[in-house]
């Protein structure tokens, strides 16, 4: 006689699928980011963009090199924003288990989580002309950091505002709440579940636009301002305190905006 394993087990074994598939995609998406970023460090080349980032070739780049561009936000997004995702995925898997352990309808958690990669392919796309356009107008250096005080120091106090607004709170009150989320806006079928992701994912996106502008700061391939920022976000929305850590957060941006303009 085989032996059917317990809900709980069966939970815990959902868990563990879904979290070692969220983990390889970040991973992989993290390697390949700090492949790219060795290499245009090493030669000036960004490899996915195909464009010379340094030294005297600053001509304007083609409008068909956006797409390039595009490809390569839509990976940085992936590789920052799957860790904070990590929650409300989970929730959403352990939920679809409990439905199918019922014999209700379920759907595989992967639709969720394309619909809410969909808000932030939206998003990169909007990253990469806005970059397009910066360059064209020389306001990037050639590791795609500003080169205007001005710029950069309005940048760092907007993001820091930001984190005080109304706005700002209500988009990730939803974000830290994934069964409350999952109880008001529950849809039914493959189509309901990538609304769902892709709602959670313009959440999500409302909530960390603006300290994803930051990295036209310090370098969009900046490594260590991409970890910086990726941390932030995560602790955001995971830590008890995220949002007053937020705050907090958004303070300092201002001081320095204000020390970037000013300052300098």
């Amino acid at each position: 006689m085989i032996e059917t394993p317990a809900p709980d087990a069966l939970l815990k074994r959902d868990r563990l699928v879904v979290l070692a598939g969220l983990f390889g995609i970040g991973a992989l998406a993290w390697g390949y980011m700090v492949h790219e970023a060795r290499a245009m460090a090493n030669t000036g080349v960004c490899c996915c963009a195909g464009m010379k980032m340094s030294g005297p070739d600053m001509a304007a780049w083609s409008p068909v090199q956006i797409i390039p561009l595009f490809l390569m936000w839509t990976e940085m997004m992936v590789a920052m924003m799957i860790p904070s995702a990590a929650p409300m995925i989970l929730m959403f898997a352990s939920v679809n288990r409990k439905r199918r352990a019922d014999e209700r309808p379920f759907v595989p958690t992967g639709i969720f989580l394309l619909g809410y990669l969909a808000a932030w392919t939206g998003f990169s796309a909007l990253a990469a002309v806005t970059q397009w356009a910066l360059h064209s107008r020389a306001l990037l250096s050639p590791m795609m950091a500003s080169t205007s005080p001005i710029l950069g120091g309005t940048l760092l106090c907007a993001a820091g505002v930001f984190q005080w607004t109304p706005l700002k709170n209500a988009c990730l009150t939803h974000c830290r709440s994934p069964l409350s989320f999952l109880m008001t806006d529950w849809r039914e079928g493959k189509s309901g579940a990538f609304a769902m992701g892709l709602k959670h994912g313009a959440y999500c996106t409302g909530c960390c636009w603006f300290l994803m502008a930051l990295l036209f700061v310090a370098g969009v391939m900046n490594m260590w301002w991409v970890a910086i920022i990726s941390v932030l976000v995560l602790l955001e929305k995971a830590a008890p305190k995220g949002l007053w850590l937020g705050r907090i957060a958004g303070a300092f941006l201002v001081v320095w905006g204000a020390w970037v303009m000013v300052g300098r």
